[in-house]
């Protein structure tokens, strides 16, 4: 018989070489980059009704939007201050 999941379970992967957290819970579960807060949540009744890729493929070029019109850092050139005479 399974066990229930009725709280939270944390486990470790590693995907390309980069070490991941997935977090599994009763509503749903997550992914995220070791070490950061921000990552892909997914409730379970979005992967039961099939709205999980619908959702992440909207997620993703939502994200890949917001990256390209950040603005770019521009280089600006300091010229060293004069300093006053007889100091």
């Amino acid at each position: 018989m399974p066990t229930v999941l009725d709280k939270t379970l944390k486990r470790q992967l590693i995907v390309n070489k980069e070490p991941y957290i997935l977090t599994l819970s009763p509503t749903g579960f997550m992914i995220l980059p070791k070490g950061k807060r921000k990552g892909v949540e997914i409730p379970w009744h979005s992967v039961v009704n099939g709205d999980a890729a619908l959702a992440t493929a909207l997620n993703a070029s939502l994200q890949f939007t917001a990256e390209s019109e950040k603005p770019k850092k521009v280089a600006t050139r300091r010229t060293p201050r004069s300093r006053p005479k007889g100091v």
